[in-house]
């Protein structure tokens, strides 16, 4: 009888529990090559006074992590333009058109070293009333910005409750809970990801040189890549959610992270 009870038990508490992942969610192991921790991260600030704040907020957000600070720096390009710059992150926003995507990151990889990434956000869907939210832009903002980090998704069920993390995609980012900023889960990855040290860096400094074959080639580096015909393979697309991959060859590779908009 009271092993009876007790199953009823754990069945009851087990269905009103929020269900959290606990799974690794680097991104295939890429990470910024740096000498030691906590290293520090220069984003620059491409964008219109509307989406400072957001920028402020994710900032703050993951400087809060063991192994990195972030620094807000004079942006380096241009919000439509929005090319990368070596050993730092780009971050822009502009009216891109209606081209699908409403957030997009990249990173330009050398083997699994980082060596430099764009974060873009798409005026065209974030002037919607939809999207022209808050919750969206903090959502958007901290995620597009961590997958320059190396940090991949909690998780990419568009309706199952809120992890409480803006790794986790949803289509409800103010919840509650909300989904706009970074959870603990967050953190710890960023720990393994950066637990090991590397014997050069990739992160931008005054007297920055990358190591013989990582620098990548100036006709992968030079460009935007805005448009879905640059990107190369589908890794998976989920219709919410997507990875891309282009090979330069040499090892070095664009990967090309989507938030894709509603009906798009």
């Amino acid at each position: 009888m009271w092993s009876s009870v007790f199953s009823l038990v754990i069945f009851l508490v087990a269905a009103v529990l929020p269900v959290a992942v606990e799974a690794s969610h680097s991104w295939n192991n890429f990470h910024w090559g740096r000498t030691s921790n906590p290293f520090s991260l220069k984003l620059g600030d491409n964008l219109s006074s509307t989406w400072d704040p957001y920028l402020g907020t994710t900032s703050s957000d993951w400087s809060q992590s063991s192994v990195l600070d972030t620094l807000i720096v004079a942006g380096g390009t241009t919000g439509r333009r929005c090319r990368p710059t070596s050993g730092r992150v780009e971050v822009c926003n502009a009216k891109y058109g209606n081209n699908g995507w409403l957030g997009l990151a990249q990173i330009w990889v050398s083997g699994d070293h980082i060596v430099q990434g764009v974060a873009k956000v798409n005026d065209t869907y974030f002037s919607t009333a939809k999207y022209n939210t808050p919750g969206w832009k903090n959502l958007v903002m901290c995620q597009e910005v961590a997958h320059t980090f190396g940090l991949d998704h909690q998780d990419e069920i568009f309706d199952n409750p809120n992890l409480v993390s803006c790794m986790d995609y949803t289509s409800n980012p103010l919840g509650p809970p909300s989904n706009e900023h970074p959870n603990q889960h967050d953190y710890d990855m960023l720990e393994t990801i950066y637990a090991h040290l590397d014997s050069f860096t990739t992160v931008q400094s005054g007297t920055q040189k990358l190591p013989l074959g990582l620098a990548i080639a100036a006709a992968a580096r030079n460009q935007d890549f805005e448009n879905r015909s640059e990107w190369g393979r589908t890794i998976r697309d989920n219709g919410h959610v997507a990875v891309f991959e282009r090979d330069f060859g040499g090892g070095q590779k664009l990967f090309t992270f989507v938030i894709w908009a509603e009906g798009e």
